[in-house]
């Protein structure tokens, strides 16, 4: 299995399939995910998730990929992770790497497991916090240009919204909407309600 965002999705798959490739493994499935990594409603992963069987690999790119959830967030993704018994490998994590190599039952797997799963816990809560601190500091410096009459916010493509409205309008589902163009599912509401 392997999960990459839309953003660089490509470049993303090409470095997925190399991995695999250089370990002999095969990718049943790519899913593309359009949601934040910071949400956890996050419809290809949970579909990614429902189609793993026991023992299946979740290959991403990079942790923050997966996750920039919550502590609490961040739980019942693990959770849900290991009721599917779905291991984790990470490219930006060498020791994730021997999970792709052992049989899952083996002593070693469990050993592996167990210390990625710190390594994951801690990574993940990085990336949680490079996530506040990134938001904390654009909040600030919106503030900052409010104050100096600087800020003008970012423009809207109204072309585009409008193709999506139409788009919307002709009962075209908001998944292959969101295939088509890119945006995420707050945009489309957001859309919706506008239109």
């Amino acid at each position: 299995m392997s999960s990459a965002p839309a953003i660089d999705a490509q470049r993303a798959r090409a470095d997925l399939e190399r991995f695999s490739a250089d370990r002999g493994m095969h990718v049943a499935a790519f899913y593309i995910e359009n949601e934040s990594g910071a949400s956890l409603q996050r419809p290809e992963l949970f579909r990614l998730l429902a189609d793993c069987r026991p023992g299946d690999i979740l290959l991403v790119e990079q942790v923050d990929r997966l996750s920039r959830l919550t502590a609490g967030d961040w739980e019942r993704l693990k959770t849900e992770m290991a009721k599917r018994r779905v291991r984790v490998v990470a490219l930006d994590l060498p020791t994730s790497w021997m999970m792709a190599e052992v049989k899952p039952d083996d002593f070693q797997a469990r050993m592996f497991d167990a210390i990625n799963g710190m390594m994951l816990d801690m990574l993940a809560a990085v990336a949680r916090k490079d996530y506040d601190d990134r938001r904390r500091r654009q909040a600030q410096g919106i503030e900052m240009a409010k104050a100096a009459g600087a800020y003008r916010g970012r423009k809207a493509d109204e072309d585009r919204h409008a193709a999506i409205i139409a788009m919307l309008k002709s009962g075209q589902t908001w998944s292959t909407i969101q295939n088509a163009t890119g945006c995420s599912r707050s945009t489309l509401a957001r859309l919706r309600k506008r239109g």
